[in-house]
């Protein structure tokens, strides 16, 4: 491709215009490979096997599908027990479920708010809603009939008492 340019004397010359490289490669699978680079990097960045991280997302420009739907919850292991405190802002008693296994907690909930305000001609009204499930595996086997759980204020607090651990004892053999 030719380009003319005036000089300084008035005369116009022709230059050749030369074609550019990118300075990045922009062939597809390099990209690619890239994108997917960056994805494990995330998913395997805060540890993948430890179950009392913070939930993530592998799509961070959606972040209304992984934290803001999820609770933050603390999970505590004493001596004798396991506490488990969870925040439930927006969430009354009645809403939320709690399924027990011996080795995991489940925690789900599900709201919904409708507020309408009406004054002649001006009308107001707004609908929220809200669903979770949170399943946490424990830190060591609990008893499940005996779990209490608390709620007060929008945290949920459960007590879960560890299963007894069976001691070791001996069988005597009898004669057969």
């Amino acid at each position: 491709m030719d380009q003319e340019v005036k000089t300084k004397n008035g005369k116009k010359e022709v230059q050749a215009v030369e074609k550019t490289q990118p300075a990045r490669s922009l062939v597809p699978f390099e990209e690619m490979e890239r994108s997917m680079e960056k994805m494990f990097d995330r998913f395997f960045h805060h540890g993948w096997m430890n179950p009392f991280r913070e939930p993530e997302t592998l799509f961070p420009a959606w972040p209304e599908f992984s934290k803001e739907k999820m609770p933050r919850v603390d999970v505590i292991e004493r001596d004798g027990e396991v506490f488990v405190r969870a925040e439930v802002p927006g969430y009354a008693k009645d809403d939320l479920n709690i399924s027990l296994t011996e080795d995991a907690v489940t925690l789900s909930g599900k709201t919904r708010h409708e507020e309408k305000e009406e004054k002649g001609s001006y009308h107001r009204m707004e609908i929220r809603s809200g669903e979770f499930s949170r399943t946490l595996r424990m830190p060591a086997g609990i008893d499940g009939a005996k779990a209490s759980a608390k709620f007060k204020d929008g945290v949920l607090e459960l007590t879960l008492p560890k299963l007894r651990k069976s001691e070791r004892h001996t069988v005597k053999i009898e004669k057969g």
